[in-house]
């Protein structure tokens, strides 16, 4: 066995397995083992002297000669257990306890144990081992806390990229991050249960798609060998939860994986999660009224209380919510009004506004820059946006009151879009002159619209889709509200990371360097000065700091606006 590039204690584990064979010890046996209860039911259930069966990984040992404190960990939590040697081993052989207890189990190995519950002096609740089994021995060391000089205990795994990388570790050394996940699947069965309670449909469609279509974005692209066709990754299925309107469905949804090929930051993901609805003769004005008893349901079902923190707000989710015009909106947070301007009073507009905007953006993409730069990071509680222009809603129903309009909504919260939803077109004439409308604005050079046209779509329609709501949830941005998490990263289980570069292990870094990478980790890209001022370094020591994570590689400099950002490589 090689223990070429291995740590010290990787050997030592990996000798540990040698020497457990050599005795006669499975180090991964095959065997069913009956755990009978869970760390958190000891504790709940306590019952003196009852016997218990439990299994976990051994995570904390405190050796004392015949006798040990240990800690295990399972899916529930921690639990104490006391391991005595005469009791585990009655006989003379004492080799369990000395050797295989002792010497060839290590932090991190899964052991099953059969014994007794029982309180100690200082009333903690335990087991009493009366016999232990290995189950799987690890050979890579859990990281453990560290204590500087001054004494100070530190978390073993804080830094996010390892973290996100290594989610398995993640789990076992920060417990707390699995309430996140735990919080994710209530919200998920919350809103499953809210649906077909209401008689709606859950239903599966296809990831595979022909054309990507239902939204504006940039698809992934593979290609099917058998049929010998390229194929996209699903942007949306909002195109074919309405077919199953037009088959005859009253109300259909779907948790669905979507693939947008553009940018990651902390509030995006290429690959993510959104819940659509579509209920036939509902317009938007019901879904507006469904949407907010919705949310009410699902933060209680999460927190057990209508409203949530996420970071210094206090974000409340009980019904009603107030509902903005685009139009007011726009009006109320820059003093301009939209109502009947042509595309180049708008431009002129957001021109004197500072906001960028250039000649390729069409009349809706112009309101939607005004929107999101002068508006949108107003509303903190629950807002409902409505009735959007027309060219920026191609698959909405015109508004019944305003041809100008369209009957949609989205809902803001903290500042950001959550949900979207509309009175949902279904005039195929209608239909088809919006497809082509946004086939000009593509071909003028306007990346936020569609560049195909589903005719099978369209075709669909010309069957006839009665009246018909649709709204669009996004599941991650949600439960980061409902958890008081800041970045999308935190609510994925294995969210897309950059590839790892190896060779960053065999830079040396002195103690300068290492702090401004480890900040630089906390938040990356940050503007250089930002990073200098978080650092606290004299401007010698920054220069000389700076120089070397660039010259080797580790971070990058670039130049954005006005700004000198820095961010890991």
């Amino acid at each position: 066995m090689s223990f070429a590039n291995l740590s010290e204690q990787e050997i030592q584990r990996r000798e540990a397995l040698t020497a457990l064979r050599a005795h006669g010890v499975n180090p991964y046996p095959a065997d069913l083992y009956p755990v009978s209860i869970l760390s958190n039911e000891i504790k709940s259930d306590y019952v003196e002297g009852k016997q218990v069966v439990i299994a976990g990984r051994l995570m904390a040992r405190r050796i004392q000669g015949k006798a040990s404190f240990a800690e295990l960990q399972d899916s529930a939590g921690r639990v104490q257990v006391y391991f005595n040697r005469d009791e585990i081993c009655p006989e003379e052989d004492k080799w369990a306890y000395n050797e295989l207890y002792k010497k060839l189990l290590n932090l991190g190995d899964f052991i099953g144990i059969e014994g007794t519950l029982f309180k100690t002096q200082v009333g903690e609740i335990s087991v009493r081992v009366k016999k232990f089994t290995l189950l799987t021995k690890t050979l890579k060391p859990l990281p453990q806390p560290k204590t500087d000089e001054d004494g100070n205990v530190h978390d073993a795994f804080t830094d996010p990229e390892m973290r996100y990388r290594q989610r398995y570790v993640d789990l076992v050394v920060n417990p707390q991050v699995k309430d996140v996940f735990v919080k994710r699947s209530k919200l998920f069965n919350a809103m499953r249960t809210f649906f077909t309670d209401a008689g709606y449909f859950e239903v599966e469609t296809p990831i595979l798609q022909p054309i990507p279509g239902g939204a504006a974005a940039r698809p992934f692209v593979t290609h099917h060998n058998a049929l010998d066709v390229p194929l996209f990754m699903r942007i949306a299925n909002e195109l074919y939860l309405k077919r199953l309107i037009v088959g005859g469905f009253d109300g259909v949804f779907e948790f669905s994986k979507n693939f947008r090929n553009e940018g990651m930051d902390r509030t995006h993901n290429p690959e993510f999660t959104a819940m659509e609805i579509y209920v036939a003769y509902k317009d938007y004005n019901w879904m507006m009224d469904f949407t907010e008893k919705l949310l009410e349901y699902c933060a209680i079902a999460v927190n057990g209380t209508s409203s949530a923190t996420f970071g210094e707000h206090n974000i409340e989710f009980k019904a009603p919510y107030k509902r903005v015009t685009m139009r007011q909106s726009i009006i109320d947070f820059t003093g301009f009004d939209i109502g009947g301007k042509t595309e180049d009073e708008i431009r002129n507009a957001a021109k004197e506004m500072k906001i960028p905007v250039d000649d390729t953006m069409g009349k809706g993409k112009l309101i939607d820059e005004i929107f999101g730069e002068k508006c949108e990071g107003n509303y903190i509680q629950p807002t409902f946006i409505t009735d959007y222009p027309k060219e920026m809603s191609p698959l909405c129903k015109e508004h019944r009151e305003d041809p100008e309009l369209t009957e949609r909504f989205e809902l803001m919260v903290c500042g950001k879009e959550i949900a979207n939803a509309y009175s949902e077109l279904n005039d195929p004439i209608d239909q088809r002159e919006r497809f082509e409308a946004q086939l000009k604005l593509a071909a003028n050079g306007d990346d936020e619209a569609g560049e195909f046209i589903d005719q099978d779509f369209l075709r669909a329609l010309e069957y006839g889709m009665p009246p018909t709501s649709g709204l669009g949830i996004g599941m991650d941005r949600l439960i980061m509200y409902l958890t008081n998490n800041a970045s999308i990263q935190e609510v994925l289980f294995f969210p897309q990371m950059k590839p790892e570069t190896k060779n960053k292990v065999s830079v040396e870094l002195n103690e300068d360097q290492k702090l401004v990478l480890d900040t630089l980790k906390k938040a990356t890209p940050i503007s250089l000065d930002d990073l200098k001022a978080k650092t606290g370094l004299s401007n010698k020591k920054w220069d000389k700091s700076i120089k070397h994570l660039t010259s080797n590689k580790l971070a990058k400099v670039t130049k954005t606006n006005d700004d000198l950002l820095v961010e890991l490589v």
